[in-house]
């Protein structure tokens, strides 16, 4: 019985050494408490997506870069195959030489149509003059038969001529009306063709645009994280071919409670801290606070109830600071973010900014 107590005295006493040294392991490896006015918590690298997509429907012909490589914004990622493109571009080109000459022909007739115009007044000033002429024969061969000097058929004759002069001078202004009409309508067949023409144009720029929407560009300085489509693939208007990651615009989301969220001011300091580089401190600021809880208990009745109410924040990292470094920004790692809730408090040392070389 002795050596039965003994034996259980002997186990008790390791369990309780065992204990003390896990527990004594859990505090060694504890962040040291952050002073007051400070507040932590954990998160992960996340970067706004943008999904590279051709805008119309069309044959993959190649893409250009991997999953994982780097981009600048206007690097060319991918093309559509533009056969069917070129061939409508070729087309819609000849009708606008088309619609160019019937500019210029539709231009020519209105030129014809206005030396018509200046030929019939032309004829209409001698035709008045031919009248007025007969008008002062007649005045004076009609005053020759008064006084007897002058025969009645001379002095009807006079009239004659008279009357034919008056009747060509109104032929000559119907042809000038005529011309004239003949030249309005030459006019609107100008306008008619330029319509053409503008129209024509319209339709080889869209195709142009078509064809150079075909060459997918990258909107932004990113990473490539997902190739969706692979050459020869069809995909639809709208379809992604690429996934990119906006290294532009990278952030740390994280969660504070509700004692704590609340003192957060947008624009607020903090530290972003790697678990894969522990040595480097990253200066951020607060982009985004949730204006509601993210998460609650099925009640909230008591304060220590309410202070499980979780508020989604983000902290951003300045895209300056991001340019300088685009080559080590990756998304997905974890850390720890640092917020200064009291702008009156100073960073602790171990806070300070520290970047790589």
């Amino acid at each position: 019985m002795a050596g039965l107590s003994r034996g259980r005295w002997f186990g008790a006493a390791v369990a309780a050494l065992a204990v003390a040294a896990a527990v004594l392991a859990w505090r060694a490896v504890q962040p040291e408490p952050l002073p007051d006015g400070f507040a932590a918590s954990n998160g992960r690298i996340e970067a706004v997506e943008i999904d590279v997509a051709a805008r119309t429907p069309g044959r993959v012909a190649a893409v250009l870069v991997e999953e994982g490589d780097l981009v600048r914004a206007g690097d060319v990622l991918a093309r559509l195959d533009t056969a069917n493109l070129d061939a409508q571009y070729r087309e819609a080109e000849a009708q606008r030489r088309r619609a160019a000459i019937g500019v210029e022909t539709a231009r020519s007739q209105v030129q014809q149509r206005e030396a018509e115009v200046a030929a019939a007044r032309a004829v209409v000033r001698q035709r008045e003059a031919e009248r007025d002429a007969a008008a002062k024969t007649l005045s004076r061969t009609r005053e020759m038969a008064e006084k007897g000097t002058t025969s009645q058929q001379n002095l009807d004759e006079a009239v004659a001529r008279f009357e034919g002069a008056r009747a060509a001078v109104s032929a000559a202004e119907a042809q000038v009306a005529a011309a004239q009409a003949a030249l309005g309508f030459a006019r609107s067949e100008v306008v008619a063709a330029e319509a053409a023409a503008a129209a024509a144009a319209a339709t080889v720029e869209r195709i142009a645009a078509d064809i150079d929407d075909c060459v997918l560009r990258s909107p932004r300085d990113g990473r490539v994280q997902y190739r969706v489509a692979q050459p020869g693939e069809v995909v639809a208007a709208g379809a992604a071919v690429l996934n990119l990651v906006d290294l532009g615009h990278v952030y740390m989301t994280f969660f504070l409670p509700t004692a704590q969220a609340g003192r957060i001011a947008l624009g607020a300091e903090a530290r972003i801290v790697l678990d894969a580089a522990p040595e480097f401190v990253i200066p951020a600021s607060v982009s985004y606070v949730a204006d509601v809880a993210q998460f609650t208990p099925k009640t909230v009745e008591t304060a220590d109830e309410r202070e499980k109410l979780m508020f989604r924040i983000k902290a951003s990292i300045d895209p300056t600071l991001l340019d300088q470094y685009l080559d080590q920004v990756k998304t997905g790692l974890p850390g720890m973010v640092y917020v200064r809730l009291d702008a009156a408090r100073a960073w602790p040392d171990e806070l300070q900014v520290a970047l790589p070389p």
